[in-house]
């Protein structure tokens, strides 16, 4: 079970779908994340794409993040965000928003309404990775999401081709975290 690690909400055990079909991001992987990302936390807008459990969001708030924006386009995943601000008892904050849809629909949205993201997260499906980064990174582009200074993070498989120069965004490093990979872009 995903828990957050620090700040305000530190300590809650949320909940997480059933089965195969959400991979939630491994506390190791999460505290190197935001050990990696914590100086750019703070007031920052955060996207979370491919949600599933609302985790990444929710630990960027609970550290201080502005807002979050949870994506996903699986019902069930929006089942489970919404219960876990719930638990959190944020389900009415501002700070949060839930969008249930496609990343490339999401995206367009956002865009449309002139929204930018200093953190931008993505967790695809591992087998979609490389291609939904290519999409991710396109919008992001045509609509000027990312913020000044901002970062662009997929998480992928360390075992999936992963060719970081098709990306439209300027590649800054990948980290190796046994068969997860973080890859940022800015």
């Amino acid at each position: 079970m995903p828990r957050v690690i620090t700040g305000k909400y530190r300590g809650a055990v949320l909940f997480a779908p059933k089965g195969d079909n959400t991979r939630p991001t491994t506390d190791k992987v999460k505290e190197a994340l935001f050990s990696m990302i914590q100086m750019r936390v703070p007031d920052s807008n955060v996207l979370d794409l491919f949600s599933g459990t609302g985790q990444i969001g929710i630990e960027a708030v609970s550290r201080g993040a502005e807002s979050a924006v949870m994506v996903d386009k699986a019902g069930s995943a929006i089942s489970i965000i919404n219960r876990n601000l719930e638990k959190i008892r944020a389900e009415k904050d501002p700070a949060f928003r839930v969008i249930k849809g496609s990343a490339a629909m999401a995206l367009e949205k956002l865009g449309q309404e002139g929204k930018k993201f200093d953190i931008i997260f993505m967790d695809p499906p591992y087998k979609i990775a490389h291609s939904a980064a290519v999409e991710a990174a396109d919008l992001i582009n045509r609509y000027n999401l990312l913020a000044e200074g901002g970062v662009f993070i997929v998480e992928h498989s360390s075992e999936e081709p992963f060719v970081t120069n098709v990306i439209n965004l300027k590649f800054n490093r990948s980290c190796s975290y046994g068969l997860t990979m973080l890859t940022f872009f800015e």
